[in-house]
């Protein structure tokens, strides 16, 4: 079963040149074709069973692990030995296109093998899957979310476009002010709020009040709302996005242009989890081709933090005052306002 059959299509309509019909004009009876090889249609949550043989991986093993009246996870043997192995750094991200139309959102959960982490664009990032109906906090119970700094600096520019675009576009001030907020991240974040207050300081003295509105935005949101640890990176700075989960996600989408049969669905995951025990087997064998690993942006902004996070440790014995370290971070955000940091 092929559930990508215009790649077959080519290769054959080149043999059969002139007398094969365009794909376009056959590709809906080639779906309905696909369709007819699942079994019948699920209409509700509730009829999903509770064991298939569908629910098999290619090594005939078991692939759904879970089902209650809201939730059903998928996971294989080989991926829950990756996650309970590999569990420091989890990725997730839901989608709603990929996911049948009578549950909530696909979820798909993605842990690090950090062995394998020679080339940030590999594939080291291995997933499970989960079939939602609703959200509720108490799926995902004692957990330490870490939000997605390019997420954070997208919502921040957006905000910035709405209120002070022109402040600063045409203030060089304000403008490094913007940038030092949306550094924050990268920052010790016992000193983010002392660092705030001081721009907001000088920003009302020299009344800039488009970028004051854009300062309530973020203490409302940032601050007050959210945990800072929940978006600070200062500890962590490897793991700055969740681009490796929203690309497979994007892939998804791309597979199903229409939300998907259930049981396609559950077939293309199949698939998936396959490719992904294929190239463990690779990888821990030592039969794929090392790549040189690339310095990137997150590489520069890793050694400038630990340049700083040494400088603050010798403050510390010196016995400087607390307002020594704020001032180091504040040259810090300056310092990240000459890195190229393009996340996306």
């Amino acid at each position: 079963m092929n559930i990508k059959p215009k790649h077959i299509f080519n290769a054959v309509s080149q043999e059969m040149e002139l007398i094969c019909p365009e794909y376009s004009t056959i590709r809906s009876q080639i779906i309905r074709n696909i369709n007819k090889q699942f079994p019948p249609n699920i209409k509700s949550f509730d009829d999903i069973p509770i064991e298939s043989e569908y629910y098999k991986t290619k090594r005939n093993e078991n692939f759904m692990i879970f089902k209650n009246t809201d939730i059903i996870i998928f996971q294989s043997p080989f991926q829950a030995y990756l996650f309970s192995n590999y569990h420091k750094n989890i990725f997730a991200d839901g989608t709603f296109y990929a996911a049948p139309k009578f549950s909530y959102q696909l979820f798909i959960t993605r842990t690090y093998v950090g062995e394998f982490n020679i080339n940030k664009k590999n594939a080291n990032k291995f997933r499970s899957n989960t079939l939602i109906t609703t959200i509720n906090s108490h799926f995902f119970p004692n957990i330490n979310i870490k939000y997605c700094v390019w997420h954070y600096k997208r919502s921040l520019e957006k905000q910035k476009n709405i209120l002070c675009y022109h402040e600063v576009k045409n203030n060089n001030d304000v403008y490094i002010y913007y940038k030092a907020i949306s550094n924050l991240p990268f920052i010790n974040p016992n000193y983010i709020f002392d660092i705030y207050i001081i721009i907001k300081r000088i920003c009302q003295k020299k009344k800039y009040i488009n970028f004051l509105q854009f300062l309530e935005y973020f203490n409302k949101n940032y601050l007050l709302k959210y945990n800072v640890n929940n978006w600070n990176y200062y500890e962590n700075i490897e793991h700055l996005t969740n681009n490796a989960s929203e690309f497979y996600n994007s892939n998804l989408n791309n597979i199903f242009p229409n939300k998907p049969l259930f049981y396609k669905l559950i077939y293309i995951l199949k698939e998936e989890e396959n490719l992904s025990y294929n190239d463990y087997q690779r990888r821990t064998k030592g039969t794929w081709k090392k790549k040189q690993k690339i310095f990137s942006a997150t590489d520069e902004i890793k050694i400038l933090i630990e340049n700083y996070r040494s400088k603050e440790i010798n403050l510390f014995y010196n016995g400087c005052k607390r307002n020594e370290s704020i001032k180091l971070w504040k040259e810090c955000l300056i310092d990240l306002n000459d890195i190229n940091i393009n996340l996306k």
